[in-house]
């Protein structure tokens, strides 16, 4: 954890206030499935963002300038490719049919799985980075030092954000979730019944013990999350490869707030059409940042600006074409 390792109180804060932040949100008030309102989610949505940035605030307290860019941009592009979980998270409550009160049990338990998941693919990832390095070379003049993973997520983020503006994706609205990875396990492993059981994710039919819909909807999340990491771990790799804490926290304190952000916009996404092209460029720019990274370091505090600006542009784009319709809106 490279500095942040000499600041224990620091790591203890984060682990502390997230498992009671946790536990008020499911213990306390969400204890009883129900449908969120806009206006709870903006409530949440402000809690954890303002948590987020205050965060950001003490690692600029014990680390500087430097790292604070680090942790704000890692958290700004985990947050905005985070906006494609939505798409994908209103299509499978549509298609497994799932009851709009259940909505939030069902992220709430997507997203312990993400706190595992993410904690497994970037603490395993700065340390495969940090033995990938190759002997010093001469290339176009300058001695560099190449890292084979690094390359590769780099050309690898250079082709995702390339397809992504191209329409790559456009084929996702015509997918079976039920044979999606996460829902063929449950089916494999559980007999699943055909109705929902309230917020039960299992049931009693017939005097045998069986899963009911809701287990095989969070299954599919849980999977659809570990696909995205595929986009967005390499991509905040590119800001700070050496330091796990830092992208780590960043990353998680942007899936903590996925819930409410589902829940403020999902009857709006359709105003935000355009974003997707600002995801391709912010995709295509860290790769290629990934790429020249041995030749020419493109700095945190400029990766920060460069985001936010294509961020906001593609926002505001958005909400000035606004399509004439926009989804239909949910009857469960």
């Amino acid at each position: 954890m490279n500095n942040m390792i000499n600041h224990p109180g620091v790591i203890a804060g984060f682990v502390i206030v997230v498992l009671v932040m946790l536990l008020l949100d499911l213990g306390i008030f969400n204890k009883n499935a129900h449908v969120v309102s806009s206006k709870e989610a903006l409530i949440w949505s402000i809690v954890w963002i303002s948590l987020s940035m205050g965060f950001s605030g003490v690692i600029y307290h014990f680390e500087g300038f430097e790292k604070f860019t680090q942790y704000q941009s890692a958290y700004w592009i985990e947050k905005a490719l985070s906006v494609d979980n939505l798409f994908v998270f209103i299509m499978v409550f549509g298609f497994f049919n799932v009851p709009r009160y259940l909505h939030h049990k069902v992220l709430f338990w997507g997203i312990i799985g993400a706190l595992f998941f993410r904690a497994i693919f970037i603490f395993a990832g700065v340390g495969l980075i940090n033995l990938t390095y190759l002997p010093e070379m001469n290339l176009f003049g300058y001695a560099v030092k190449l890292n084979v993973v690094m390359l590769l997520f780099g050309i690898f983020l250079i082709y995702a954000g390339i397809k992504s503006g191209t329409g790559g994706d456009d084929d996702e609205e015509e997918k079976d979730f039920s044979k999606s990875a996460g829902a063929r396990v449950i089916y494999k492993f559980f007999k699943v019944s055909k109705e929902f059981d309230g917020a039960n994710f299992f049931t009693v039919e017939n005097g045998i013990k069986i899963a009911t819909p809701l287990l095989v909807v969070v299954a599919v999340i849980e999977f659809t999350d570990i696909l995205f990491a595929v986009d967005s771990i390499p991509a905040i790799f590119a800001i700070a490869p050496d330091d796990p804490f830092i992208l780590y926290t960043s990353n998680i304190f942007a899936i903590l707030g996925l819930r409410a952000l589902y829940f403020l916009l999902a009857n709006f996404i359709y105003m935000f059409s355009l974003l997707k092209y600002g995801l391709a460029v912010i995709l295509t720019f860290i790769g290629v940042k990934m790429v020249i990274a041995p030749i020419y370091h493109i700095s945190s505090p400029l990766s920060l600006s460069i985001v936010a600006g294509v961020l906001i542009i593609s926002v505001i784009a958005s909400l000035l074409i606004i399509p004439k319709k926009g989804p239909e809106a949910e009857e469960k």
